[in-house]
């Protein structure tokens, strides 16, 4: 097996672009460089570069292994982040995934009383949706995710915080069909408004469809669910919403739950992390943060 070293320096050029920036970065002479790299594509059998004018570029075969590369490398560095928290009792961080709904109707409060409790911790928040979320925590690039469940995933570890009810709901001028239950069967009737494909919550709801015999194809598909709902106030279709997302325009008698049967069976919100990487003192306690039942 090539030296960890050689990953080193193949990392740094593949990073930097260029023979001479990797050899400053790295405080070696650029001779010293090119024949780590010759060492290595010796030893792997391939070239992993090809020199231009203005540095160099990754084979084919340098492009593949970089991502592999890059992975190893952001969970040494994540490795030595949470080393030097439980070592030195330094202000920790936590670096959170979620999706743009979950970040605006579950991950806000939760972090407004998580910043009050601990100011000394740094957050990080990015903004993906389930999929790539799941891909970030694998990834390193993140400690803690939330997402819709279900995920199978036999890397993480995977905790439910909150059930949530999938329902459908119409705007004023639909508002006559909530007055008795509806057959789950004639949605098909009207224009159906549904997220974009490629998203959990639309996958989850279209195998619930799928699985009773009921195959829909929607007219407005749509990024967020929060957009949805608007649609649905404008009277444009069904829409599918979360039920708990959506109380205060409900409340507000601005949308209306259209009482189907069957009704779309409840999921859960879960909190994900690595398996195998036991949390930091700070992921925890967001954590536990997230699975608290009061704000």
């Amino acid at each position: 097996m090539p030296s960890l070293d050689l990953y080193k320096i193949f990392f740094t050029v593949a990073r930097s672009g260029s023979l001479s920036k990797a050899a400053e970065k790295l405080y070696i002479t650029q001779p010293a460089v090119s024949h780590a790299l010759k060492n290595l594509e010796e030893k792997l059998g391939t070239k992993l570069f090809v020199r231009t004018p203005k540095g160099v570029n990754l084979t084919h075969e340098g492009a593949l292994l970089i991502q592999y590369i890059e992975q190893a490398y952001n969970f040494i560095f994540l490795g030595e982040q949470k080393l030097a928290e439980a070592v030195k009792m330094r202000s920790g961080e936590v670096h959170i995934v979620a999706s743009e709904t979950l970040c605006r109707h579950f991950l806000l409060p939760h972090l407004s009383r998580f910043t009050r409790e601990f100011p000394q911790i740094k957050i990080h928040v990015t903004n993906r949706p389930t999929r790539e979320t799941v891909q970030s925590i694998l990834g390193g690039k993140a400690d803690v995710g939330l997402v819709f469940l279900p995920v199978e995933e036999p890397e993480l570890l995977t905790t439910k915080v909150l059930p949530i009810q999938d329902c459908f709901v119409v705007g004023e001028k639909l508002r006559h069909l909530t007055k008795t239950e509806m057959a789950l069967e004639k949605i098909k009737a009207y224009p159906l408004i549904m997220l974009e494909e490629g998203s959990n919550t639309r996958h989850y709801i279209q195998t619930f469809l799928t699985s009773v015999g009921i195959t829909v194809s929607p007219e407005i598909e749509l990024g967020s669910i929060d957009l949805i709902a608007e649609f649905a106030k404008q009277n444009f279709g069904v829409a599918t919403v979360i039920k708990e997302f959506a109380m205060r325009d409900m409340d507000n008698a601005t949308l209306f739950e259209l009482k189907t049967v069957p009704a779309i069976p409840p999921r859960n919100i879960g909190i994900i992390h690595m398996k195998d990487l036991p949390p930091s003192k700070a992921t925890s306690a967001f954590i536990d943060c997230c699975l608290a039942k009061s704000l």
